[in-house]
Parts: structure tokens; C-alpha cells; sequence
């Protein structure tokens, strides 16, 4: 790789030319790139849900979840199906193999929701799990007079296409508008006494608004097409249908009979023949019922639905605007061009209020400002070190061009592959800034030191750069390859963080093209020439150099550094033992304190967006759910650090539904002022719900603002072949877990109940009166509910038509005195069924056809892994019913499978190292003697984590397979030089003396440099992005820290133990003769 120094030098001038050209474009691209959240990706994820008003979990359940359930697990590549089935609305989860795309599992549930007949009334839609179906801007809308109504029949002809013009907006969504639909009061005298039923009006629906293409005519202007019929599209249209009774006839006419005229001869009368004008009857008109229209048989009115759901801003009844962008867009300028049209819209649709409920693009900008802030504070750190080791400005100056330059280049292959600006890559970029520096460093270094040796400039950049070359390439293929198994890493933690590792691999590889290329070039230019002292032949000038090189030695090692290093390290080499010792106790302190440190999954994101979710007691209606969710609206508008609450009730949710989050019940999105402290905040409102009890349950979600909406407790999930022994296992697993620590509430799934009026039908006596007990059913809920008889546009807007009754029974004794028509007459219901009220569960959930419950344990701190123990072992302890099972599921499952993954990541990352090593230096024993350096950042990282008091979670499991790579770098430097002394033929000892040394100062500086470029983040300075980059910088910051400092001890003592064999063998033997010699001259 040195040979690129030597072209680089040749080329001065086209270096400086690509030099300003990646300038140039990495700018461009940084303009270019898309700014988002997080990566954008699909996930083969989506979820079915289906509402169906008034029904109860177990008719969900049977004629709805199951269905669905049954139809979805009979597609290709599904690897699990679940659902839920509630009061009024069923959902129904699935994930498929990763690689099916967001587009492909929505074509296919849709065509397994084609191929079933679910009830008439049952609504059902499919909810993709992409991060793009979550919405980038809500906004909400009111009426300042307070007529949302009359807003709501224009908002979605007006603010769809306008904000739909945005470029990179996907889809614009509006809900909270009034529907209307068609009621008829039927007046039952009228249709009897015409042999008319409500069938009668459905019939006429599908016999009338209807065009027919008849055909075509032909004239002399051309052809002109022949249409029959109009459609029915107004209200007195459909009023004016008319209806065919079984009373209703055709008007005839009879032709009169003549006397004389045999019958049936009247039509063959010969033409010219005069009839007798004397008839004995004359021509008729039967009478006949003129046929009667909708409106002569039931009471027509348009007028609103029942309200199903209630959406609230501040308190406020508003309407919703969703805005979802293109995978491709950029979320930022999305925002700001959805921004930029709301004053318009607020223009066309009046005296309106427009507020923004919620909006990704602040959040976006501000976390991605505050990371580059945290990088720029980092450089600035890292060339004050670098300043201070060197003394040299110029040195400093040139070292440090090559952060600017990698990240630009980063920048471009960004661009180039499609990645985004995001708080994963930026994350990445911002911890890349203290390890791009190492190579530039360590080339600079040795530059300085061969210049201060006297040597030539050219000279001296040429032969600096072939020493240290083929480490720096070595060390940067290493980091780089550790990160390929993240690759391997599947679902969530492999979407995230790919990018991240794609990120960092391409800013090494542009910090190690930059410290062969560019940086030689610029120590050429900018570097000062030793003096030039003449010689009168090459003799005396080798003389001189030799010379000026061993008082530059001398000079060294009067430094501070090595008048300190140059003790420790000859003690060390003298008492090896006593070194190893040493080092592998501290090793196994360290270790024996994991027990004691906090684990944690992802970590909160820091959004100043956050969603509650209220659950009241089962069957409470939605008068009583608003009236509660009123409450809960009063105590968060009275903190002034609120901003916007949105309050939706039963809705039936968004994108995030996919991932796990609530459908159907009361949620409530929150968004506070910039700067607020949300853990206070939290624990504040915590405080304040529990001291009212009409609240029922609120609690906070995960899947606020942009959020994963995936569960934050502990779930022991329990699988039953019957709902009897589920109800024994959930019992003997919640009983079990009484008791386990650190948590703050344990419920089940099945504990709460809900009131149901059971009709039990005796088929038997239902079967006496004629009647079957799908027949008894349905006249049953024609008596208790509106019924859907057919729909019809009116003002192009597709409307329902009810049949309703204005003697609904309303308590149970008038149930029970439902008037059923018989052959034998009417007879009430109690005589045919029995009606009971009943308790059943409020949901009911299945899994691949399996009833499924949980335990739910919701931790009070952030030791989910002493929690998850803790649960596995009482777990284990547990007798379940035959048949039965139960596993660990929620957060702890998500935790233990990201971690098993990123585990084997680890191990597969120090495989590589291994290999890459073996094929460096064409050893086994040498890598082997880099890869001790691995344990001791483990030390330093898991002290790092237990005095910050920060969980070990995904992020700080990135931060451990990145210090894989970063701390065999120092161990890579140091034996590379202590070989090429070997192979000069200095003794291993002085190799190892000598080696060591000389690369204090460069392993000092680009340890001291990282752990400084990484200490803005590590302290939050700016708390954007934390819950990614501050557990991840705490991480490396320890690691390298303690790798540091024992891979400068144990690397050449180890060294010395393996490599010096041979010497101290030869050493010995020569010893030998020595001891001889002497007995026999004292003989």
C-alpha cells in the first residue's frame, strides 16, 4: 500500500485536484441526501383489522379473527399469524420472511380477505408495517364557530390534493368527518297491504341506477352509442325507486267481440271489409295497483351516523390530516413543504384552526443538529490532543484535513448507494470522527520522526509511510471486516443498524485512502526540510544520520512519556508471570460484576412526543370513555409544559398497529415544549393518574411519536389447546410470579371481564314453531340494531342505507319479550331461548389457531435482564395442565433474541479479526497474542457502563463489536514495528523495548484522540440521538481506555513469552559451557 504514497507524491497535482473535487461533491451530496428519523425499510409486518359495531370478543372471535387467522396462514413465507379479538374489532397480526416486500404482504392479505365472506357490517382494512406508514405530520383542524360538520364536507376535496402536490407525500388521510347515511322507518301496514317486505326496497337497489350500453346506431353524422337507464346519485331518487309487490299487476286491454265473428277470426278480416258497427261488449282498461315508491313506504331521512369514534385537539373536537411520505422522500422537506401549504388551506376552508399534532421534521432536524454539534466539539477535541502531543501546527494541521476529507467521502458513497442522513448513520459519522484520525496519525508521527532523524523530506515521507503502511491497511480491513456480521443480524436490530455499520466501514476506508494519499502529499508541501548539512561522501553522511538519529533517540527517551512507559515496561519483562497474574484478576473482577449491571433493549428515543393509553373497565360505552378521557385531557393541559394533546377513541389506528400498538380503545398523543425534562414529566403525570381512580388504566406506550409501538413489559405468553386449561395455566404462572423484583404491576390477559346478554336458543321448541336458530337470530338482532340493507351514492359519496326501529329494546326484561313471528303466530323469546347474563373475557387471542393469554409484568426500573432472570426461574418452577406451554415474550424476548444475535455477531467479528491477522502476518501465534487485547476492553467498557449507571442494550452491544476492531489497532501498530526490528536483526528483547517505545506516542494519540472525539457524546452534551451514540460512545470510551493501557504491558510481555523462545533457549545452552568451564578451572 506504500506504493500509493510514492504515486501520490509523483501526482502532487492531481491529488489536489481530487482532493477539491471530493470537496465539492461530498457538499453536494450532504445537500442531496434525504433526512430522516430512522433507516427507511420495509418490514414484512402488517396487520388486518376489522371492526364490526356491537359485536362481543367471542362472535369477533369466531366469525371474524378465526376466519382471517385460517385464510393468512395458508400463504407462502408467513412465519407467524396472531390475534386479538375485542369488542367490536378484531386484529389480526403477521410477519413474513424478511425480504417480502411492504407491497407484496398487503396484495397478499388483501387477496386472502377477497377469498372470505365475513358479516355484512364487519369493516375490514390492512395496516402495512413499514416505517413510511407511520405519519410524518398530523395535523389537526376545528372550526372556530365550532361546525366541524360543515368543515369536515369539504376538508377532503380540499386539503388531499393540495397537500398531495407536496413532492414526496404519499397518501393524505382525513378522519373525524361526520359520515351520513340513508334511514328508513318502515311503515309495516303499507308494505303488508301491498305484499311488500324490506327485501322489496333491496331488490329495488339492484334493479334500478344501473347504464346499460344498449348498442349503436348509425347515421349520416356517424355513430352514436345507445345508453339505458340513470343512475340513482340523489336522495329524491332514491325516494322516487319504485317497488314490485305481490299485489302490484301490469295494466292490460281488452279488444271488443263482435257478434258473427267467430273467435280468435278478428285478426285474419280481409282488407276493405266494414265490421258491423254493433258490438256486444265494449273495450275495457282493467284496474290495476299502481306500483309504490320508497317513499310511500317508509320514513326517509339523511342524517348522521351513530358516532363510532372521537377525536379531540386541546380538548377540542377537531378533524385529523395524516400525511405519510414516499419511502424515498425526505422527512424534513416534506414537513416543511406541507408547512408551507397550511396557510393556503387554512384560506380555503375559512375560519378554521389549524394545529400541528405532531410533527417528525423538528424532532429530525434538532436530534441531527445536535449530533453534528457533538461530532464538531469531538474534532475539536481530538486535534487539541493531537496539537499537544505533536507541538506542531502544521503536523496538526495536516493530520487533521483527514477527517474533513473521510467524512465528505462518506458523504458521497452514502449518496451513491441510497443510504439517508439519519440518527444512525450521523451517529456513525460522529463516532467515526475519533478513529478516521488514527491512521492520518500514526502516518504523521512517523513522518515527524524520520524528519527528525535528519533524513531528507521525500526520502523521509517514503520510508515513514512503508513502515507503518502495511499496520494502518491491516488495523482499517480489521474494523472494517468486524462489522460484516451485522449483515447476518435479522429483523429489527438488522434493519437499524446495517446502515450505521455501512456508515462507518466507508468512512475507514476513506480515512485509510486519505493518510496513503493525500496526507503524504501535504506533509510534502507543508512539513519543514531538516537542515541540509553537506558531506563529502555517502560514508560520512551515513555517519552523521546515524548520529543525529541516536540523539533524537536519547531525546525520546527523556520524554515524559517514556521516562514513564520505559520502568513499567522493563518490570513487566522481567516479571512476566507476576504480569499475567495480575492482568487476569483484574480481568476476572471485572467479569464478576456483570451480574450487577442494567440491561435494556433500544432505549428511549428522547422525542418530545409521547402517546398514553387509557383502558377503562369492560363495557363501558363511549359516552363514559370520553367523559374519562376528558379527565385525563384537563390534567395534561394543565403543565405548561404540554403543548398538543390529541385525544382519539376508538379508532381503529394507523401503521403502528402493525408493529403491536393499540387499536379500538382511548389513545392520547402528547407533544411538549423543546427541553422538557420527559423523565420528570412522566413521573409527574404517573403521580397524577393514580390519584384518581375513575381514570381506569394509563399507561405510557413505547410507540409514541415515530415509535415501534412493541410492548414494555414482560410477557410470559401461555398457549392452551382449550380455554379451560389456559385458564388453570394462567392462574398457576401469575401465582409464580408474585413476588419477582423490580416490579411495579403483574396482570393476565383473562382477568378482566366483561358483561354479555347470552341468547341460548332451544332448537328444539324453536324447531316446533318452524323457526331454526340462525332464523331466531337474525330476528333478534333486527329487533336490537339497525340493519345495513344496501348502500347508494348521494352527491358521488357512497352511503349506507339502515332499516331502524323506534322501539329498540333497551333492558333485559324486554329482550326477553322480543315478539318472534311463528306459523302458529307471535310468540315471545323466552319461550324458545334462554337469556342469561354471562362474564367473558374482554379479548380473546389466538395464535396459529392455539388459544394464547399473557402475564404481563411491568418493570419499575431499567434492570430488564435481572427481571427476565428472575421470571425464566420461577418460569421453570411452574406445573402447567397437559398441553399447555408457556414462554417469555414482549421486550425480554425482543432483548434476548437481539442479543443472542448480536452475540454471535461478536464471536463471528472476532473470527474475522483472527483471519485477517493470520493473513497479516503469516502467523497464528502472533494474532493470537492481539486478540488478549479484546477481554481487557470488555473491562473497561463494563466498568464504564456500571459507574454511568447506563443499561447494556443494543446500542452499547454495537459499541462492543466496534471495539473489536479499534483496540487490536494499537496491538496491530506496535507488533508490526517490533517485527520489522526483527527482521532488521535487533535481538526480540530490544525489538521489543524499541518497538514499544517508539509507539507510545502514536497508540496514545489515537487512543486519547477517540476517547476525546467520543466525550461530547458520551456526556450528552446536546442530548440529541443519546439513546443511540451515548450508551455506544460510553462503551468504546471505556474499552479503549483499559485496552490502551494494558495492551502497551501484556502485548509485549507476551510477546517476549512466545516469540523470545528461542532466545532465551540459546541463551541458556550457551550458559552451559560457561558453568563448565568455570568447575573446571577451580578444579
Amino acid at each position: 500500500m506504500h506504493r500509493l504514497a510514492k504515486l501520490s507524491l509523483a501526482n502532487r497535482s492531481v491529488v489536489a485536484l481530487i482532493t477539491i473535487i471530493i470537496a465539492i461533491f461530498g457538499l453536494i451530496s450532504v445537500g442531496a441526501l434525504k433526512q430522516e428519523l430512522i433507516p427507511s425499510f420495509e418490514t414484512p409486518q402488517a396487520a388486518i383489522v376489522t371492526t364490526y359495531p356491537g359485536a362481543s370478543p367471542e362472535v369477533i372471535d369466531k366469525q371474524v379473527s378465526q376466519p382471517i387467522e385460517s385464510a393468512v396462514r395458508a400463504l407462502d413465507g408467513l412465519v407467524t399469524s396472531s390475534s386479538t379479538s375485542q369488542s367490536n374489532v378484531s386484529i389480526v397480526r403477521v410477519e413474513f420472511d424478511y425480504g417480502t416486500s411492504t407491497a407484496k404482504v398487503k396484495e397478499n392479505l388483501n387477496a386472502a380477505l377477497a377469498s372470505l365472506t365475513l358479516p355484512s357490517e364487519a369493516s375490514a382494512k390492512v395496516l402495512s408495517g413499514s416505517f413510511d406508514s407511520v405519519p410524518v405530520l398530523a395535523l389537526g383542524v376545528s372550526a372556530n364557530s365550532g361546525n366541524n360538520e360543515a368543515v369536515g364536507k369539504i376538508l377532503a376535496d380540499t386539503a388531499t390534493p393540495l397537500l398531495s402536490s407536496v413532492s414526496g407525500v404519499r397518501d393524505v388521510t382525513v378522519t373525524g368527518v361526520v359520515e351520513k347515511r340513508i334511514n328508513l322507518e318502515l311503515k309495516q301496514s303499507v308494505l303488508t297491504a301491498n305484499g311488500l317486505t324490506s327485501q322489496s326496497i333491496t331488490s329495488a337497489l339492484q334493479a334500478n341506477g344501473f347504464v346499460i350500453p344498449a348498442g349503436t346506431i348509425d347515421d349520416s353524422k356517424g355513430s352514436i352509442s345507445v345508453e339505458v337507464g340513470t343512475p340513482v346519485n340523489s336522495l329524491a331518487a332514491f325516494k322516487a325507486l319504485p317497488l314490485i309487490g305481490s299485489k302490484t299487476t301490469v295494466t292490460t286491454t281488452k279488444a271488443p267481440s263482435f257478434t258473427g265473428i267467430p273467435s280468435g277470426m278478428t285478426g285474419q278480416i280481409p282488407p276493405g271489409f266494414k265490421l258491423p258497427t254493433t258490438a256486444t261488449s265494449t273495450p275495457t282498461v282493467s284496474s290495476s295497483i299502481s306500483a309504490l315508491t320508497i317513499a310511500d313506504v317508509a320514513k326517509v331521512t339523511y342524517e348522521n351516523a351513530p358516532v363510532t369514534s372521537i377525536a379531540r385537539v386541546n380538548g377540542k373536537p377537531a378533524l385529523a390530516i395524516s400525511i405519510t411520505k414516499t419511502q424515498d422522500a425526505n422527512t424534513v422537506a416534506v414537513s416543511k413543504g406541507v408547512n408551507g401549504k397550511l396557510a393556503e388551506l387554512e384560506k380555503k376552508l375559512g375560519d378554521v384552526t389549524i394545529t400541528t399534532i405532531f410533527d417528525q421534521a423538528p424532532y429530525v432536524s434538532k436530534s441531527l443538529e445536535n449530533l453534528s454539534t457533538e461530532g464538531l466539539l469531538g474534532l475539536s477535541f481530538a486535534i487539541i490532543v493531537i496539537l499537544l502531543f505533536l507541538m506542531s501546527v502544521r503536523s496538526t494541521l495536516v493530520t487533521a484535513i483527514s477527517i474533513p476529507t473521510s467524512v465528505l467521502i462518506t458523504f458521497i458513497g452514502l449518496g451513491w448507494f441510497g443510504y439517508s442522513l439519519n440518527l444512525f448513520t450521523l451517529s456513525a459519522l460522529t463516532i467515526a470522527i475519533g478513529r478516521v484520525v488514527d491512521d492520518s496519525i500514526v502516518v504523521i508521527e512517523n513522518i515527524n520522526r524520520h524528519l527528525s532523524y535528519g533524513e531528507p523530506k521525500r526520502k523521509a515521507i517514503l520510508r515513514a509511510v512503508r513502515e507503518v503502511s502495511g499496520a494502518i491497511t491491516a488495523a482499517t480491513i480489521t474494523t472494517i471486516a468486524v462489522f460484516l456480521p451485522i449483515a447476518l443480524v435479522g429483523g429489527l436490530v438488522g434493519e437499524l443498524f446495517r446502515p450505521f455499520a455501512f456508515t462507518f466501514a466507508i468512512a475507514l476506508a476513506a480515512s485509510l485512502f486519505v493518510s496513503l494519499t493525500i496526507v503524504p502529499v501535504l506533509a510534502f508541501w507543508f512539513l519543514k526540510s531538516p537542515a541540509a548539512v553537506a558531506h563529502k561522501d555517502e560514508a560520512e553522511a551515513v555517519a552523521h544520520a546515524t548520529k543525529v538519529r541516536l540523539e533524537e533517540e536519547a531525546k525520546e527517551r527523556k520524554s515524559i512519556l517514556q521516562r514513564g512507559y520505559i520502568p513499567v515496561l522493563n518490570w513487566t519483562q522481567k516479571r512476566p508471570v507476576v504480569t499475567l497474574v495480575s492482568a487476569f484478576a483484574i480481568l476476572v473482577l471485572t467479569f464478576a460484576l456483570v451480574p450487577q449491571l442494567k440491561t435494556d433493549f433500544i432505549g428511549s428515543s428522547g422525542s418530545n412526543s409521547f402517546v398514553l393509553n387509557q383502558e377503562l373497565p369492560a363495557g363501558q360505552t363511549l359516552d363514559q370513555k370520553d367523559k374519562a378521557a376528558a379527565k385525563v385531557e384537563a390534567i395534561l393541559l394543565s403543565h405548561e409544559e404540554i403543548e398538543v394533546v390529541q385525544t382519539t377513541i376508538g379508532s381503529s389506528g394507523d401503521g403502528r398497529v402493525a408493529f403491536g400498538a393499540a387499536a379500538g380503545g382511548t389513545s392520547i398523543q402528547v407533544t411538549t415544549k423543546e427541553g422538557v425534562d420527559q423523565v420528570a414529566l412522566k413521573a409527574e403525570l404517573e403521580k397524577a393518574f393514580a390519584a384518581d381512580t375513575t381514570l381506569g388504566s394509563v399507561k405510557f406506550s413505547s410507540g409514541g411519536g415515530p415509535g415501534l409501538g412493541s410492548s414494555n413489559t414482560v410477557d410470559v405468553k401461555v398457549i392452551a389447546p382449550d380455554e379451560s386449561k389456559l385458564n388453570l395455566a394462567i392462574a398457576a404462572v401469575q401465582k409464580a410470579m408474585k413476588g419477582t423484583k423490580d416490579v411495579s404491576e403483574i396482570t393476565n390477559s383473562l382477568a378482566e371481564k366483561q358483561r354479555t346478554l347470552r341468547v341460548t336458543v332451544d332448537r328444539k321448541a324453536a324447531a316446533k314453531k318452524g323457526l331454526t336458530e340462525i332464523t331466531v337470530g337474525g330476528l333478534v338482532a333486527a329487533a336490537m340494531k339497525p340493519s345495513s340493507i344496501g348502500k347508494v351514492n348521494i352527491d358521488s359519496v357512497e352511503t349506507s342505507i339502515y332499516v331502524v326501529k323506534t322501539d329498540i329494546p333497551d333492558t333485559v326484561a324486554k329482550v326477553r319479550n322480543i315478539q318472534i313471528p311463528t306459523a302458529t303466530g307471535l310468540t315471545k323469546l323466552s319461550t324458545i331461548a334462554k337469556i342469561e347474563e354471562v362474564e367473558v373475557p374482554v379479548s380473546i387471542k389466538s395464535e396459529k389457531g392455539d388459544r394464547t393469554a399473557t402475564v404481563s409484568l411491568t418493570p419499575s426500573g431499567k434492570n430488564l435482564g435481572a427481571i427476565s432472570a428472575d421470571v425464566t426461574k420461577r418460569l421453570n418452577g411452574v406445573e402447567l395442565p397437559l398441553g399447555a406451554t408457556a414462554s417469555i415474550g414482549g421486550v425480554s424476548a425482543s432483548q434476548a433474541d437481539s442479543f443472542s444475535q448480536l452475540g454471535l455477531a461478536l464471536l463471528a467479528a472476532i473470527a474475522i479479526v483472527f483471519i485477517v491477522m493470520v493473513a497479516t502476518f503469516a502467523s497464528i501465534i502472533q494474532p493470537l497474542i492481539l486478540l488478549i487485547s479484546i477481554p481487557f476492553a470488555a473491562t473497561g467498557a463494563l466498568v464504564m457502563l456500571l459507574v454511568t449507571d447506563t443499561a447494556l442494550g443494543v446500542p452499547a452491544l454495537i459499541g462492543m463489536l466496534l471495539l473489536v476492531g479499534i483496540v487490536v489497532t494499537n496491538a496491530i501498530v506496535l507488533i508490526d514495528l517490533i517485527n520489522q526490528y526483527r527482521k532488521e536483526g535487533r535481538p526480540t528483547q530490544e525489538a521489543i523495548m524499541d518497538g514499544a517505545r517508539q509507539r507510545l506516542r502514536p497508540i496514545l494519540m489515537t487512543a486519547l484522540a477517540t476517547i476525546f472525539a467520543l466525550t461530547p457524546m458520551a456526556l450528552g452534551i446536546t442530548g440529541g440521538g443519546g439513546f443511540i451514540s451515548q450508551p455506544l460512545a460510553i462503551v468504546v470510551i471505556g474499552g479503549l481506555f483499559s485496552s490502551t493501557v494494558l495492551t502497551l504491558v501484556i502485548v509485549p510481555v507476551l510477546y517476549w513469552l512466545v516469540e523470545g523462545r528461542k532466545e532465551r533457549r540459546a541463551a541458556r545452552k550457551a550458559n552451559k559451557p560457561a558453568k563448565v568451564s568455570r568447575k573446571a578451572k577451580t578444579a
